[in-house]
């Protein structure tokens, strides 16, 4: 057990308040929230809220009042910095601290060493670790799906330039040309080198003979385009639309044409914490799950949280590079526009936060495909360990999200290939291209 967990094992349970000092507690919540938010414009929600609030005492207040939780600069990481900033995590008897991150790699070591109690972090990242093969082994859980869709594959201009458009087209000037082409993802085992494999196998490039991948924290992709370093990359939002909005890359593909609604970034912890602090684990949760709920409810609700991450503190860009693609606007710096019918969802009815075994698993069927795993795992043992639903379902009843029939679900994605989790050894096995 490392040091943080130590130090913040379980508190006991604070008494129950009388009703004045219970009224004053809420008075001083409500005056320290109202400052948080006011900046942002937000002011209006704070009352509607506390009205609406459940006060978390006794046997289920969190253990740990106070949570560090990590984030890379990414539009995906909005539901975390809302629950902070709408006060939805005092709600539910917690305080979130949102912790800027430079770095996939950092965002692990941090979790693995107790520095972050919580993170917004790549789905694969947290299965690679529960596995020993993207870093040191440690028991891991996902608490929540944070989003869904709203990433993207960008190409340099230089290809553009060349006659390159899409995947068909890269792969016939990459046989003309005959060199090695670089492409960046922003961790090993993570969603942006799965997307990237996956897109690029589909249209023929195999990724570990016919290409050079090198790994880039996801606000330098930008930078390192620009100098030259990559030929394409994969990354969330807002990095695809920057590198458009400062014409060295187009759009070839976004994540969703890959997937629709496809897994993407989660709510993670270790093992060791959530079995420490359960009640903590369920409120962090619901207080994600209800900023979700608030950003979806409305375009208002998305314009006013891009206008709030494109702060320095959090993503530190300019909220035009945000909005657009996070209301489901797309251009694609080719000429087309699009309202795209699978933008990046944040709580859709539930569906994006719930942790479905069957995401976990596909994970796992691509680090098979692609040689980081090196023998089959059990796949559906290793989701159930890793996906807590347990602590889902509590911290959904505490945030009033439905839960889905069924624990699996199918999707079938852009080569036509389905996905249902019923038989994954299969599945990893059954592609052309693969390790």
């Amino acid at each position: 057990m490392s040091a943080m967990h130590r130090k913040s094992a379980p508190a006991a349970a604070p008494a129950i308040e009388p009703a004045e000092a219970a009224n004053a507690q809420r008075r001083k919540w409500l005056g320290n929230t109202a400052k948080a938010v006011a900046g942002a414009g937000l002011l209006g929600l704070v009352d509607p809220l506390v009205r609406a609030g459940a006060w978390a005492a006794g046997s289920d207040a969190p253990e740990q009042p106070e949570v560090r939780v990590g984030f890379i600069p990414l539009t995906d990481c909005a539901s975390v910095v809302m629950a902070s900033v709408l006060g939805l995590d005092r709600k539910h008897g917690v305080r979130i601290v949102p912790s800027k991150e430079a770095s996939w790699a950092g965002v692990r070591d941090k979790l693995i060493n107790g520095e972050l109690d919580f993170a917004h972090v790549l789905y694969g990242l947290v299965y690679g670790v529960h596995l020993g093969i993207g870093g040191p082994q440690k028991d891991m859980a996902v608490l929540m799906g944070i989003n869904q869709n709203g990433q993207g594959i960008t190409l340099s201009s230089k290809l553009r330039e060349a006659g390159v458009a899409d995947g068909d087209s890269l792969r016939k000037h990459m046989q003309a040309e005959q060199r090695a082409y670089t492409y960046a993802q922003t961790f090993p085992t993570g969603t942006h080198a799965m997307w990237l494999y996956y897109w690029l196998a589909a249209h023929g490039i195999d990724p570990m003979r016919d290409a050079r991948v090198i790994t880039v924290p996801p606000p330098q992709m930008v930078a390192n385009m620009r100098v030259g370093n990559m030929d394409g990359f994969c990354v969330g939002e807002p990095w695809g639309a920057r590198a458009i909005m400062d014409r060295i890359g187009f759009t070839a593909a976004t994540t969703q044409q890959i997937w629709a609604d496809h897994p993407e970034k989660v709510l993670g912890a270790t093992g060791d914490f959530v079995a420490a602090h359960p009640n903590t684990a369920r409120a962090v949760t619901a207080a994600v799950i209800e900023a979700g709920k608030w950003i979806d409810a409305s375009a208002e609700n998305r314009r006013k949280t891009a206008e709030t991450i494109a702060a320095k503190s959090y993503v530190n860009t300019a909220a035009d590079a945000i909005v657009d693609r996070m209301l489901g606007r797309y251009a694609d710096g080719l000429g087309k526009t699009w309202d795209d019918a699978h933008p990046m969802r944040f709580y859709a009815d539930g569906a994006a936060c719930f942790p479905y075994l069957s995401d976990g698993m596909w994970f796992l069927t691509q680090h098979k495909r692609w040689g980081l795993l090196k023998s089959h795992p059990d796949y559906l043992g290793v989701a159930r360990a890793v996906n807590r639903i347990d602590v889902y379902r509590q911290a959904a009843a505490a945030a009033g999200a439905p839960l889905p029939q069924g624990e699996m679900r199918g999707s079938t994605l852009m080569d036509g290939v389905r996905w249902d989790g019923s038989d994954p050894a299969a599945y990893a096995d059954g592609f052309k291209i693969k390790a």
